[in-house]
């Protein structure tokens, strides 16, 4: 009889779990040990290398969150990002990014790849034919993140996927945004699947984490670098974002339905200059997030109507906070042009469409109507502060 695959929630609670064979205890025991014997062993463990018995366990519920071979840890989503980059860009090489990636891989890119003679392209779409017309002779690498940061832009994977195939090119992405709950992008051909795991994965603003999952292969490429650039992550941390991982399917699916009726309550409302969210029918990328993606998530952008006082707006929450990151049980939002795009150029962040009037809302598990009835009366306070007229 053929074994029943596992389901995501069964996934999140018991692959990648540590045995306590000692006492059995529920949970994975943590190991503190910097370090281990290295005579007489199968294995010679050191938290740089990622292979503590708690990194190992980790991974492979990373890699099996994202149906794929292995997984490797960071000690921050940037970390994974540029470890990533650089284990398959080399002097001379190019690499394609979208314009939407999120400030701090524009920032990496910008800011340091010149230093090892590596050329880059940032295409305006995201769309495929976008992505081709960049691609050179010397072109290694496409990385793309969909839904995008912080306009929830989202680019066809499959397409994008086979393009890189037919170059012989390596497709990255930043799937943060989505988490593997909402998205999978190796079953649609992506190579290199990256999460800041500090968002969703970790899910409780209290981790700092990178993930990649890959091939065997990929994995391996990415270690021989990492292993020298030394981003490995604690066992604390480690220990506490398996803990996570347990309930990122309840989380995340909690997000995704207040988010989608927030987005379509924000849409209708009269003082909404623009909302931006993929679960939305009019949104230009739905028909592709719904052929690609298992939920539409939990991030959402929208712009205030012209007139209402954007800062009175945030001061005036109750429930939302003002936050610089996102993705915890707990909604929060952001202005990217102050916080996660504040070191890109104002004409990069023109040419992305990010305006200083954007807000990102990271929509938590809180009760809809609560969220609901919070935007609202802050919009109303903000009206009355900027002397526009309230519907009272």
């Amino acid at each position: 009889m053929t074994k029943r695959k596992a389901g995501l929630n069964t996934i999140c609670t018991h692959v990648g779990e540590v045995r306590d064979t000692q006492f059995r205890g529920a949970v994975s025991p943590l190991y503190m040990s910097t370090s281990y014997a290295y005579e007489n062993v199968d294995i010679k463990r050191y938290p740089r290398y990622f292979n503590t018995p708690n990194q190992e366990a980790l991974c492979r519920k990373i890699a099996a969150l994202e149906h794929t071979e292995a997984g490797l840890i960071f000690g921050s989503g940037m970390a994974a990002v540029s470890t990533s980059l650089l284990a398959f860009l080399n002097q001379g090489d190019h690499v394609v990014l979208s314009q939407q990636s999120y400030g701090g891989t524009h920032s990496l890119i910008k800011e340091e790849f010149g230093k090892y003679g590596i050329d880059y392209t940032f295409v305006e779409g995201t769309g495929v034919d976008d992505f081709e017309a960049a691609i050179r002779p010397e072109t290694k690498v496409l990385h793309l993140e969909t839904p995008s940061n912080p306009l929830l832009l989202v680019t066809d994977l499959e397409a994008v996927a086979k393009l890189a195939k037919s170059r012989g090119l390596v497709t990255l992405i930043d799937n943060t945004f989505a988490s593997p709950v909402n998205q999978n992008p190796a079953d649609f051909g992506i190579d290199v699947i990256i999460h800041s795991a500090t968002k969703y994965m970790g899910g409780h603003s209290d981790i700092c984490a990178g993930a990649v999952a890959a091939s065997a292969e990929h994995i391996n490429r990415i270690f021989q670098l990492a292993k020298n650039l030394g981003g490995s992550l604690s066992d604390q941390t480690v220990w506490m974002l398996e803990r996570s991982l347990k309930t990122l399917g309840l989380r995340v699916r909690a997000q995704n339905e207040n988010a989608l009726q927030l987005a379509r309550h924000l849409r209708e409302h009269p003082d909404m200059a623009a909302v931006w969210y993929p679960g939305l029918e009019d949104h230009p990328g739905h028909a592709i997030a719904r052929a690609q993606m298992h939920g539409f998530g939990g991030m959402m952008s929208f712009e205030l109507a012209d007139g209402i006082a954007l800062d009175h707006f945030v001061n005036s929450l109750e429930w939302v906070k003002p936050s610089m990151s996102l993705a915890g049980v707990e909604s929060t939002l952001t202005i990217p042009t102050l916080t996660s795009h504040a070191l890109l150029s104002e004409a990069d962040r023109e040419r992305a469409g990010i305006r200083p009037n954007l807000i990102r809302f990271s929509t938590g598990i809180e009760e809809f109507e609560d969220l609901r009835a919070d935007l609202d009366q802050a919009i109303e306070k903000a009206k009355r502060h900027s002397g526009v007229p309230t519907e009272n």
